[in-house]
């Protein structure tokens, strides 16, 4: 229950990571295999918050050489290409945040 009364939904049964149907354990964030099915952690796939540190740390080396790019002495071709790198670094953090519905939009 939330403190306006609303329930609150109850997680699915199920892999944390792959969404494999099941019960594989209460999901702990201090564990990070907490909550993964045995083929997931078999295959030492890396948990989702180590998918989210890796996009977000490529994003920020994509900000960091667009920042150092001086915008007086840039060739076109490298305003665009480090426009286009911080657009996808830009839209791969959002997607963290709430995955796009159908793409609609873009």
């Amino acid at each position: 229950m939330t403190t306006n009364g609303d329930a609150v939904p109850a997680p699915a049964p199920g892999c944390a990571l792959c969404a494999t149907p099941g019960s594989f354990g209460h999901r702990d964030p201090a564990e990070p295999r907490s909550g993964l099915c045995p083929a997931c952690i078999a295959s030492a796939r890396p948990t989702r918050e180590g998918l989210e540190r890796a996009v977000v740390i490529v994003a920020v080396q994509s900000l960091a050489a667009a920042e150092a790019l001086s915008l007086a002495t840039a060739a076109p071709e490298e305003l665009a290409y480090h426009l286009g790198a911080v657009k996808r670094s830009l839209r791969s953090v959002l997607q963290l945040l709430g995955p796009a519905e159908g793409g609609a939009g873009r």
